[in-house]
């Protein structure tokens, strides 16, 4: 293993994301395949592909094209809520028939025709006449500059939004035309809001009727949410950022949906905005509009249609949950007889349910619904914590993945695109009848180092529990310091059987001499329902309770592991984890890393802290229990705490306000500010240097846990 390379190696390849396909398009015979990929495993600039047959050809190269301008700070906002760390062509959009393909490109739009490829270059070299046949992409006329092209199911016209106003081209050179325009200054037209796209999977803002003569629209006033800044103090020549942020507590944006015709008239949605506020999913099917509306208080969800020529709404379905009903993706949605699918909770599983009845067995968790074509469900669902594989159900329920690992898919004409991450790596394949038929190539790059993984059940809880090792490393040898590293809460899992980034990550730092224990307790996704919600009204009590039972039981199954030098890092809710281990079990963890942390959880938005702790107002002893920075005077150990000074999601405030709780407790701790940073730090400086820098700190740290407090 090459240890010394691999941060570089990290940092270079923006965590191994780069070189891989994805946002997959089948076309309806099956035969195609449109994706997105960039050229290497270092290659930073995404491009737009089609898989014909067997035949992988570039349609859309960045460079190639005439591009003067800049990406618009609305694309820039939509490309963070989605931690997009590409550029180039990084989202596209496709007619029903595959037939014509959109995309922006730095505020331009672009139109390319996906018909029979030309030869290409035998040395790959690109030029733009090269590129789909002869002609290649097509400039299309805008307004202004672009964000989140759509083009509508016939592929004649594309709708797009600019400077706040939503737009329609014809793509057949008919002109461009606004369908709405902001009527003030804090209004936008056909985006999502900040905590849409943060916190509810809904990133669009508009959605197309089938035969593409009509729009169904977002409208977002933010003139009552809460104006926060964010600035560089690097650069004191640049002026602050302003956000609106809806905090816990504050206003939210007031978000309302109307129908647009291509003449402009507009008709609005109605729907009981005041016990249903939020607006978690919008789409239009075949049998008109198809919308989720969600309480403030996150325990009731309606499904409503709406009648596109009047805007009145009809209740199809509400479910509701004493603590939050869980949002899940590619939900609500309709088969062609007109059948709902959504999921439903039982105490112990989520459970798909077609027409009002359940398809999938208990124990198997509904992870995301993919696609509804017909009768026939593409979902995702997990029977084991660890995997995760690809489902279909129809007249039965129907499992079509194998082997061990982290499945999704697409589907089109009879042809289904499987997706594996294992821990060999990432595979495409595309199959029918179950024989494959053709492959999409991954050319992410390979890891410097592969994680040396032994899986563990642990407790009664049977904690999902990785350990990686050093490989050098002998029983009975040399005792390990040992290295949490959690995420420890709602919506991510890292104990999966994967090659992913961050398992290759703990192994680096199990190459550097630590025993490196990664667990998903209580909180995390993937166990069901009761497991997901034992956080409520306290989320911080459980997951560190499963941290240190997973540390135990670790140290039984290997006594090699020091119990007196245990240090915790985490990033995100992972860096709230760790600085609260230390604070509150200092006997247990003997020095942390705390990454983005949410340290005060009245700073963070209105969605994704009420669904947890309630509002603040209502539950303060929740949100007291669940931030650490009332803890700052209990510190005793070594505490590394890191932020991003460009992050709009957790803000730098939450750091910096811990600093001062601790500087006024007189608790002596460091901080290291990200210049330039956002919640996902992407510069090869910042990626590689902070590794480094953290193993460093930990080193020292552990070297001083035997000391006096």
């Amino acid at each position: 293993m090459d240890t010394n390379r691999f941060p570089h190696q990290l940092a270079r390849t923006r965590r191994f994301t780069l070189g891989v396909p994805r946002a997959f398009t089948l076309s309806p015979d099956g035969n195609r395949i449109l994706f997105l990929r960039t050229r290497s495993g270092e290659d930073r600039t995404s491009c737009l592909w089609l898989l014909d047959g067997d035949q992988e050809r570039l349609l859309a190269a960045p460079e190639t094209l005439a591009v003067a301008g800049s990406v618009p700070e609305a694309e820039l906002i939509r490309r963070e809520r989605a931690r997009e760390t590409a550029a180039g062509v990084v989202a596209y959009s496709a007619d029903a028939a595959l037939r014509t393909a959109v995309f922006a490109v730095d505020g331009a739009l672009w139109a390319v025709d996906l018909a029979p490829a030309g030869p290409q270059p035998a040395d790959g070299t690109l030029r733009r006449e090269d590129l789909n046949g002869a002609a290649g992409p097509r400039s299309v006329a805008t307004a202004g500059p672009v964000t989140d092209p759509r083009l509508d199911p016939t592929g004649s016209r594309v709708a797009y939004v600019t400077g706040g106003a939503l737009h329609v081209a014809d793509l057949a050179g008919g002109g461009d035309r606004p369908l709405a325009v902001p009527e003030g200054e804090n209004i936008t037209w056909g985006l999502a809001e900040h905590v849409a796209a943060e916190s509810m999977h809904r990133t669009r803002g508009h959605w197309w009727s089938p035969d593409g003569t009509r729009l169904l629209v977002a409208r977002v006033d933010t003139s009552a949410v809460r104006r926060w800044w964010v600035a560089d103090p690097a650069d004191p020549a640049r002026p602050p950022r302003e956000i609106a942020y809806p905090a816990a507590g504050t206003a939210n944006a007031e978000v309302t949906l109307h129908l647009l015709d291509l003449a402009g008239r507009a008709v609005e949605v109605d729907w009981d905005r005041t016990a249903h506020e939020y607006v978690t999913a919008a789409g239009w099917d075949a049998h008109g509009p198809l919308i989720s509306v969600q309480s403030r208080d996150q325990r009731s969800l309606r499904v409503l249609s709406a009648d596109p020529d009047t805007g009145r709404t009809t209740l199809l379905h509400e479910q509701r949950d004493a603590a939050w009903v869980q949002l899940i993706p590619g939900t609500p949605a309709r088969t062609a007889s007109g059948a709902l699918v959504h999921t439903a909770d039982s105490a112990t599983t989520r459970r798909l349910l077609v027409d009002g009845r359940p398809v999938t067995p208990e124990g198997l968790q509904v992870r995301e619904v993919l696609d509804v074509t017909g009768e026939s469900v593409l979902f995702t669902a997990a029977d084991e914590p660890t995997e995760t594989h690809l489902w279909a159900y129809e007249d039965g329920l129907v499992r079509l993945s194998d082997g061990l690992g982290v499945h999704t898919g697409a589907r089109g004409g009879g042809a289904l695109l499987i997706s594996a991450h294992t821990d060999r790596g990432r595979a495409f394949r595309v199959t029918r009848q179950g024989r494959t038929v053709a492959t999409v190539a991954s050319l992410d790059a390979e890891p410097s180092i592969t994680p040396r993984v032994t899986w563990l059940r642990v407790g009664a809880r049977e904690i999902r529990t990785a350990l990686l090792l050093p490989s050098w490393h002998r029983p009975g040898g040399d005792p390990l310091p040992v290295l949490m590293a959690p995420y420890g809460g709602p919506a991510v899992q890292l104990a999966v059987r994967a090659r992913t980034w961050f398992l290759c990550e703990a192994q680096w730092f199990a190459e550097a001499g630590y025993a490196v224990v990664v667990a998903d307790g209580r909180g995390t996704p993937g166990r069901g329902p009761a497991w997901e919600k034992t956080v409520h009204r306290d989320t911080l009590s459980a997951p560190l309770e499963d941290q240190v039972a997973a540390l135990h039981a670790a140290a039984e199954h290997c006594p090699d592991l020091d119990l007196g030098r245990v240090a915790i890092r985490g990033w995100s809710y992972g860096g709230t984890l760790a600085a609260a281990a230390v604070l509150r079990r200092p006997e247990v963890f003997h020095a942390a890393v705390s990454g983005a942390a949410p340290s005060d959880q009245r700073l963070y938005d209105t969605h994704w802290r009420e669904r947890f702790l309630g509002h603040p107002d209502e539950h303060p002893d929740a949100y007291d229990r669940s931030s650490p920075i009332g803890d700052a005077a209990l510190l005793r150990r070594p505490l590394l705490l890191v932020h991003g000074l460009a992050d709009d999601n957790v803000v730098p405030a939450h750091t910096l306000r811990m600093s001062a709780a601790l500087l006024a407790a007189g608790r002596p701790h460091q901080v290291l500010p990200l210049s330039g940073a956002t919640h996902l730090p992407t510069s090869e400086a910042a990626v590689e240097g902070l590794l480094r820098f953290q193993l460093e700190f930990l080193r020292d740290a552990l070297q001083r846990a035997d000391q006096p407090d």
